[in-house]
């Protein structure tokens, strides 16, 4: 489970048989040959487009480099909020980050306080944390080793993952970003709002470009099953950054995310030329 948005802070912090068949297909079915021929979401340009967008509704900022140092409990039941994709004490990424940190560079600020970040993941226990653990996140943020250990677990766990199932379903640039997305704000779990089972909702509706389908329809039902997760969760109940961005984009024809961007989250907008 990732974390709520920190700047939703001010809201609160297929068909019959063939449904099964599709539902049930791997979640990496091959994709199509050629069924992905433009940039892709992992080309540099087009990546730096996604950490923007994402930071526009996380952070309420394009600039995502600032937010290596980001760190507070947003009251969502997580625990902990941080670094450039919000990682949590409650949902184990938090723990993977600093023990990733800690192989990397032994000693460094914040390897004393795993113990504590192990016995508190599932739950939004500071126990063990405070009331230092915030000024010492922010402290090791200037660590360039420890910037690149928030890069490579974000890439790991939420950006690699996306890209991947995103080609497999023969899905450009602006498809990807929807399960990137997606997948940071939900994980990848097996609860019924996890990325999987968007996916999956999603699949009852509309195929993808690599099963055949229409690459606009398939998209709008995903947004759709993506706005239908968000709205199981109060926290998580303002839609926007699906609604006044993403769906933009689609209605647009943007396929490709190709600059100039528009796009509002939250009341706020946001451009990209």
């Amino acid at each position: 489970m990732v974390p709520i948005p920190a700047s939703r802070r001010t809201f609160l912090a297929l068909t019959g048989a063939l449904a099964g068949a599709v539902a049930a297909a791997p979640l990496l079915a091959p994709s199509r040959a050629g069924a992905v021929t433009a940039a892709g979401l992992d080309a540099p340009a087009k990546k730096e487009i996604a950490m923007k967008l994402v930071s526009s509704a996380e952070n309420s900022s394009l600039d995502w480099k600032a937010q290596y140092k980001y760190i507070e409990d947003i009251g969502d039941g997580r625990g902990y909020t941080a670094g450039i994709i919000g990682f949590c004490s409650g949902t184990g990424d938090m723990l993977d980050l600093v023990e990733l940190y800690t192989d990397r560079k032994p000693g460094n600020v914040l390897a004393k306080y795993l113990p504590a970040l192990r016995s508190v993941d599932g739950s939004d226990s500071h126990a063990g944390l405070d009331p230092n653990y915030p000024k010492d996140w922010r402290k090791a943020a200037q660590d360039t080793a420890f910037q690149q250990a928030q890069n490579d677990e974000r890439d790991r766990v939420y950006f690699n993952p996306a890209v991947k199932q995103g080609k497999a379903d023969g899905l450009r640039a602006l498809g990807q970003f929807t399960y990137y997305d997606a997948i940071v704000m939900h994980g990848d779990g097996d609860d019924p709002t996890s990325f999987r089972n968007i996916r999956k909702r999603a699949l009852r509706s509309a195929k993808p470009p690599a099963q055949g389908g229409n690459e606009t329809t398939y998209l709008n039902a995903f947004l759709d099953a993506r706005v239908w997760a968000m709205k199981q969760e109060e926290a998580h109940s303002d839609t926007s950054r699906v609604d006044t961005a993403q769906r933009v984009f689609l209605h647009k024809g943007n396929l490709d995310l190709d600059p100039p961007l528009d796009w509002k989250v939250y009341g706020d907008s946001y451009h990209l030329a």
